[in-house]
């Protein structure tokens, strides 16, 4: 069920059989010359509908805007500060309570938001308000990210451009070489990025030109068809264990 396709008499009734809502987060920020911008709020509102058209379980519109900052050397790129966005989501989340949740999984797809998300889980959960867990989608089945690429790349790379050949009809497939070519293939093996322990970047310009790591090269759409299907397989999972949770369970423990 979406949320903002439902009439609220139809909404009231989920809020008094169900007590679960998936919000789904990304970012609207550069993702290399081959990709749209939307890529991570794409990938994290297609994982979220479908999980919840599976499981019956409502979805909310989806957060665009994430923490980007460290992307904001490219054009396009938007943000918002780490405190407006758990501010931001914090908020939105004590609306769905008023309604009746009580347990939340953020359905993410920008890395630059996951600690932001578990520190407004961890305030929602101290307060007693509700139970709110992260939930990366890449994460979640890193085995067959292993097994598809040798290269996966944490962004712009072949696991984000399979799902968006799955998805959409917005790859430039024409520019894969040249954002490989371009970008960082092996993140792992440059020695620059700590020093003695202390790790000396910032922004994502300052280990690629390009704005992207791994090698775009191996996507497909069969590639990111395995990668949905089950990405969105372990979302439902989580949802049912999630759901089938006493609420004494969800709260936090008492003093010692």
């Amino acid at each position: 069920m979406y949320l903002a396709d439902e009439a609220w008499p139809d909404l009231r009734s989920y809020f008094e059989s169900e007590s679960l809502a998936l919000v789904p987060l990304g970012s609207t920020e550069q993702h290399g010359p081959h990709l749209p911008e939307s890529t991570d709020h794409v990938i994290a509102e297609s994982l979220a509908r479908e999980a919840a058209a599976r499981t019956g379980y409502l979805c909310t519109p989806t957060v665009n805007v994430g923490v980007s900052p460290h992307h904001r050397q490219f054009p396009g790129t938007m943000w918002v500060s780490p405190d407006a966005f758990r501010e931001y989501v914090a908020d939105l989340t004590r609306n769905l309570t008023y309604h009746g949740i009580d347990r939340v999984v953020y359905v993410n797809a920008h890395g630059g938001n996951v600690e932001h998300l578990r520190e407004v889980g961890r305030q929602l959960h101290a307060e007693e308000t509700c139970y709110a867990i992260e939930w990366m989608w890449d994460e979640s089945i890193p085995d067959l990210v292993e097994e598809l690429f040798d290269q996966p790349g944490p962004h712009g790379g072949p696991k984000e451009t399979a799902m968006l050949m799955h998805l959409t009809d917005l790859v430039h497939d024409d520019r894969l070489t040249d954002a490989r070519d371009g970008g960082c293939v092996d993140i792992e093996s440059d020695t620059t990025l700590r020093v003695n322990g202390a790790r000396t970047f910032y922004d994502a310009r300052e280990n690629s030109e390009n704005g992207v790591f791994g090698d775009q090269t191996d996507a497909s759409p069969e590639a990111g068809e395995r990668l949905f299907e089950a990405a969105v397989d372990q979302l439902c999972q989580l949802c049912e264990w999630l759901a089938a949770r006493d609420p004494a369970e969800l709260r936090p423990k008492p003093r010692v």
